[in-house]
């Protein structure tokens, strides 16, 4: 049967992309003139009809080669690198491998070392990360580890992490290429995060923490060097977001007045656990007034509910991150972590009369039931029901909490950790 990719301009890299990962080089591909989406219908046409001819002839021309279904595989080998600091950076950019930030060489005896952490045959493959459907085996993964600048007591954790980022509820595909900003946030919950001593508490999201830094940081570069998600090329955000460098804290357990997210999720008080997300940046909620749950109930809403997150029409769970002072105001007034959540998704929602006429028509097609016939008085929640509202505590003194949107159509998964 013949085919043909079309797409737009700005991802074609993509494309292109996809189809070497899936066996398919030869693959016909077609491109109209960037964006699509948000343009009037008689442009869309206007940019149709240019390409007419070339996907007729796409589907009615043999392709050069025949085309297999199986994904080409690759031989590993072995590069030598430059030695010296300031050349080591620029070859590994010039690879295609790199964050922009420095990176430590992973020599021979650094991966070794990584590895004997593990317990794990080094050639286990742990997960196929798309677009490229590079195999993140225990040993690239410890290879990006040493990039990252990890130790080797932090390799268990970066690989429960990859695993659970590649569950199909996660939606990696998506995930890797949109054009939101989106980038997995790892939390941590029980005793491994003392002994990793990964923060939690003041600037968890921060600059300091080593552990947290290497840890995102390395599973960030996973997701790039072996699933081939490229800034600019097959990583398509339009403007990304600084976790797209490291993502990763701690629950502050000890500040929290509720069951952490990890029992929440029924795994018990001394599992450790990592927690993935398809996150946002955080969005800082400021309330230094508010002396009763609801007060600060009515702040945190009011930053969630806007009209331009990906939340408000793909739902997903949105997580919110509440500062110690603000989780002991809710608590003090006998609220459990179920009555918050149940009055956020209450007040968290967007009246219809702030969406253009565009995005009403658009958002009826994908969430009728809130968007469809509905009045313009009406208001819509940030999610599907308020069991997917996520919360956790995390942070230090201050009045201070953050509202973290995420991409939507994807789900947050929760893998214990192997040590």
């Amino acid at each position: 049967m013949a085919a043909v990719v079309l797409c737009t301009d700005e991802f074609e890299a993509l494309a292109r992309a996809e189809a070497l990962a899936r066996g398919l080089p030869q693959l016909p591909l077609v491109t109209v003139t960037h964006p699509i989406g948000g343009t009037p219908p008689h442009s869309v046409r206007a940019k149709a009809a240019l390409v007419v001819d070339q996907v007729i002839q796409a589907l009615t021309t043999a392709p050069a080669v025949s085309v297999s279904g199986e994904r080409g595989e690759e031989e590993a080998e072995t590069l030598e690198a430059p030695t010296d600091p300031d050349g080591l950076q620029a070859w590994v950019l010039e690879q295609g491998w790199g964050d922009g930030l420095p990176i430590l060489p992973p020599t021979p005896e650094r991966v070794k070392a990584l590895l004997a952490n593990t317990g794990r045959d080094p050639d286990e493959v742990i997960a196929v990360l798309p677009p490229r459907l590079g195999e993140a085996t225990v040993r690239t993964l410890a290879v990006n580890a040493a990039l990252a600048g990890a130790r080797p007591e932090h390799l268990p954790l970066i690989i429960g992490a990859v695993e659970a980022i590649a569950d199909p509820a996660f939606n990696l595909p998506a995930v890797q290429t949109t054009t939101h900003p989106c980038s997995p946030l790892l939390i941590i919950n029980g005793p491994l995060t003392a002994r990793l001593g990964i923060a939690s508490g003041t600037g968890a999201l921060g600059p300091g923490p080593w552990a947290n830094a290497v840890i995102g940081r390395a599973v960030r570069l996973a997701l790039q060097n072996v699933g081939g998600a490229r800034p600019g090329k097959e990583d398509r955000a339009t403007l990304g977001h600084p976790g797209k460098y490291t993502y990763c804290l701690a629950e502050n357990e000890a500040a929290s007045p509720w069951e952490p997210l990890s029992v929440e999720r029924g795994f018990g008080y001394g599992t450790s656990t990592v927690t993935v997300c398809a996150s946002e940046g955080p969005h800082n909620v400021n309330d230094h007034g508010s002396i009763t749950a609801r007060g600060i109930v009515a702040t945190l809403a009011g930053v969630a509910a806007t009209s331009g997150t990906n939340n408000v029409y793909l739902e997903g769970e949105p997580l919110f991150v509440l500062g110690p002072e603000h989780a002991r105001t809710v608590a003090g007034d006998g609220w459990s972590k179920a009555d918050l959540k149940q009055a956020l998704f209450a007040a968290a929602r967007v009246p219809l009369s702030r969406f253009s006429p565009e995005n009403l028509e658009r958002f009826a097609a994908l969430r009728p039931q809130w968007f469809q016939g509905a009045s313009t008085d009406a208001a819509v929640p940030i999610a599907a029901a308020w069991e997917d509202l996520m919360v956790i505590v995390a942070g230090g003194a201050g009045k201070h909490s953050a509202f973290i949107p995420t991409f939507g159509r994807t789900r947050s998964i929760t893998r214990r950790i192997e040590e």
